[in-house]
């Protein structure tokens, strides 16, 4: 599974890229009625900065809560289907198809309309009369329905909360979300009572723009994740180093694939917040030990998949994982993080490589 303070960081730079705009966009009643309650004594909506920005601190802090136990929830869900690598890149790719079709509707493009989820009516009813009420739980009860008035990017995380495949990994990427749209929903929760209509249509479009550059990372990254692609360079691999023929006892020259006197390969791959290398040529037709060697391991990295073969591990911060690949055939085998944030290639080559 991905590391879980890799999902939290991701999920926070999503929502500080694409989250609060596009969340405000669709969330902008509820964020509005937030800030504008009219106190009970004068009838009139509060003046100075502090007072819209502590219901804000409230209908923030509900959606928190309400985002964080259905960030567990999906993970719960998640780690009871246990989705194998592939099924995880399909969710992925699907994560940003959905991204691709809210950004075309922020737009203005009408075509794709009717294809972008949107909440039942009856929703959308009981959040404009909570709105409404005088009640100070008022913007905390706003806060906690924005779960069920999701926008597009919104729809895409919880995606992503599924395939972590754990509670504690499932809220984090939620609860991280929600973190890095707090900064933005913050200065918009005054700049939207005063001119939300005509704030909303420019923000639209930004939004627009750089959900499309989100997605587009999205989807490759469940390519890559799915082993059907690598973003990465595998031209230059490092080759197999075999025992001298002269003096067949002798233990082959360093390196990270080697095959000993016996005929056993063994291909070691350095894992730290990377890979070291990202490509090896080994030979085809003979027993295969692929090592996960990790140094200070973290992030994405630690997580490592073989589509192909279904593989997933979890690698040691400091200390081998060792994967049997039993017998190869010629061809290429490609790895990857979980998230498909990064990968590799294994180039099995038929003779000696």
């Amino acid at each position: 599974m991905p590391s879980t303070l890799a999902l939290f960081a991701t999920s926070v730079g999503t929502g500080l890229l694409a989250g609060g705009a596009s969340c405000a966009a669709v969330q902008g009643g509820l964020l509005v009625g937030a800030v504008s309650r009219r106190s009970p004594d004068t009838g009139k909506p509060g003046s100075g900065l502090a007072e819209p920005l502590a219901p804000v601190g409230a209908f923030l802090t509900g959606k928190l809560l309400s985002h964080t136990l259905l960030g567990a929830l999906l993970g719960v869900f998640g780690a009871a289907l246990q989705p194998s690598p592939r099924t995880r890149a399909v969710l992925l790719i699907a994560a940003g198809v959905l991204m691709v079709l809210f950004a075309l509707d922020l737009l203005g493009v009408k075509a794709v309309a009717r294809l972008v989820p949107r909440p039942p009516e009856s929703f959308g009813r009981l959040a404009r009369r909570r709105s409404k009420s005088d009640s100070k739980l008022a913007p905390a009860l706003l806060g906690l329905a924005t779960v069920l008035i999701p926008c597009g990017v919104t729809l895409s995380v919880e995606l992503v909360a599924i395939t972590s495949g754990s509670a504690v990994a499932g809220a984090a990427v939620l609860a991280g979300f929600v973190l890095g749209t707090a900064p933005l929903f913050a200065v918009l929760g005054y700049l939207f009572r005063r001119s939300s209509r005509a704030f909303s249509g420019r923000l639209g479009i930004v939004t627009g723009v750089v959900v499309l550059g989100v997605a587009a990372w999205t989807v490759v990254s469940g390519i890559q994740a799915g082993g059907w692609y690598s973003t990465v360079d595998t031209t230059t691999p490092a080759a197999v180093a075999e025992p001298d023929p002269a003096q067949p006892s002798a233990p082959a020259q360093k390196g990270p694939v080697t095959i000993d006197a016996s005929g056993k390969q063994t291909i070691v791959l350095t894992v730290t917040d990377f890979y070291k290398p990202t490509a090896f040529t080994a030979k085809a037709g003979v027993p295969t030990t692929l090592i996960l060697r990790g140094k200070d391991s973290g992030g994405c990295a630690r997580a490592f998949t073989i589509p192909e073969l279904g593989v997933q591990e979890i690698a040691k911060r400091d200390g081998d994982t060792n994967i049997d690949l039993g017998t190869r055939k010629p061809g290429k085998l490609l790895f990857s993080c979980a998230m498909g944030m990064q990968g590799g290639a294994i180039n099995f080559k038929a003779g000696t490589a």
